[in-house]
Formats: structure tokens, C-alpha cells, sequence
């Protein structure tokens, strides 16, 4: 049988350790081919190493921003649930809060009724002996599902006279606040009293009116 060629580890030594002699740094096209095969697998390492953190970077703000929005999907999540458990309760509450609103909206005067209305204050007054000094009603303010419209009023008489008719304004049918009130002596009889004040009185809108409304919001 032939033998295997043996290895002349001592010349290999020799070998390399010339490849790697005298070895100009700033010209390593001149290297022999050793130094020169490895210089390009370090670089090669160096320059994968290098992609590989960066990537593992990329991996890691990905990473974060996944488990930022988990926790925010959790929180939502339970939000959600909160509000599912309590579906029920919710809708009862609604319904009562329907009902409440149709309560109020009874309460508002079409604008067939506002007249009628304006007759219900006056004759509160006159019911509690008031003088009227002045019953202006002023110009109608809409809003976005009702009117509402301002009266100036002043008048004389009594101090609990006054506080009776306050009182049976506001216990009218329908909805009607006094606001903005004055009350001073009214000429040399000191029990006579003279209040001025801005009666404010509320009605529903009719369909032409939300109608025009509703076209007024889409223009703008």
C-alpha cells in the first residue's frame, strides 16, 4: 500500500509566518494571499456582525412597540368588558333618559302655543296685583333642537307679591326661567318695589325649522 504524504507542520510554520512578514498596512493589495484572505473574512465577519446587531436593533423598537400595543389592546379590551357586563343597566338608563327628554320636551310650547304662554305670565302678574310697566318680548334666539325667546319685564307692587309671582311662573305648565332680576323702591311708598328682570321662555322646534337648521350645519 502506499503512505499517506505526511505534513511538514515545521515548513507550514515557515510558510505562514513569511506570508505575514514585513506586511504594509496601507497598501494590503501587495499582501500575499494568506493576509490578504484573511483581511477579507475578518472584514466579511465584521461587516455581518455589524448587520446583524442592527437588525437585532430593528427587532428590539419592533419589539417594544408590539408590546406597547398590547398592553393598550388589554386596557381596551377591559374597557370593552366593563361596558358588555354592564350592557343592561345601560340600556335601562338610556330608556329613562328618553323618557326624561319626551317629560321635558312636553313641557316646550309649539309655536302656535308661544301667545298662549305669553297670556299665562301676564295674568300670573295680574293674578298677584303686579302692575306691568313693561312686557317686551325680544327677538328669538335658535338653537340647534329649540327656540328660545327673551321678555324684558318690570313691574311694581308688593315684595311678597313679587316672590308669589316668580313662584307661579315657575310653576307653569311650561318651562319658563327668570333671570337678570332688579329690585329697587318704586316712588315714595317704600313698600312698593319695582323689579326688572328677563323672563326666558323655551319652545321645540317645528320640521321646517330643523329642517332648516340641519341645512344651515351641512353648509357650514
Amino acid at each position: 500500500m502506499a503512505k499517506k504524504p505526511s505534513i511538514d507542520f515545521q515548513a507550514l510554520q515557515q510558510f505562514l509566518q513569511r506570508q505575514f512578514r514585513n506586511l504594509d498596512p496601507n497598501d494590503p493589495s501587495v499582501w500575499p494571499v494568506v493576509p490578504k484572505v484573511l483581511l477579507c473574512v475578518a472584514i466579511t465577519v465584521g461587516v455581518a456582525t455589524a448587520a446583524w446587531f442592527a437588525k437585532l436593533t430593528d427587532y428590539e423598537v419592533e419589539l417594544q412597540a408590539e408590546r406597547a400595543q398590547e398592553v393598550a389592546l388589554k386596557e381596551d379590551y377591559q374597557k370593552k368588558l366593563v361596558k358588555a357586563v354592564s350592557l343592561e343597566a345601560l340600556k335601562k338608563q338610556r330608556e329613562q333618559i328618553q323618557q326624561y327628554v319626551i317629560q321635558l320636551e312636553k313641557q316646550l310650547p309649539s309655536k302656535a302655543e308661544m301667545a298662549a304662554l305669553l297670556s299665562d305670565i301676564n295674568q300670573a302678574g295680574l293674578g298677584r296685583s303686579l302692575q306691568f310697566e313693561l312686557f317686551r318680548p325680544g327677538q328669538v334666539v335658535v338653537r340647534d333642537y329649540y327656540a328660545e325667546l327673551p321678555i324684558t319685564v318690570r313691574v311694581t307692587g308688593k315684595y311678597h307679591d313679587i316672590g308669589s309671582f316668580a313662584a307661579d311662573v315657575a310653576h307653569l305648565s311650561r318651562i319658563v326661567t327668570i333671570n337678570n332680576i332688579s329690585i329697587v323702591p318704586s316712588g315714595k311708598d317704600p313698600a312698593t318695589l319695582s323689579m326688572d328682570a328677563t323672563a326666558r321662555t323655551f319652545r321645540y322646534l317645528d320640521p321646517e325649522e330643523i329642517q332648516a337648521q340641519k341645512q344651515a350645519g351641512g353648509a357650514k
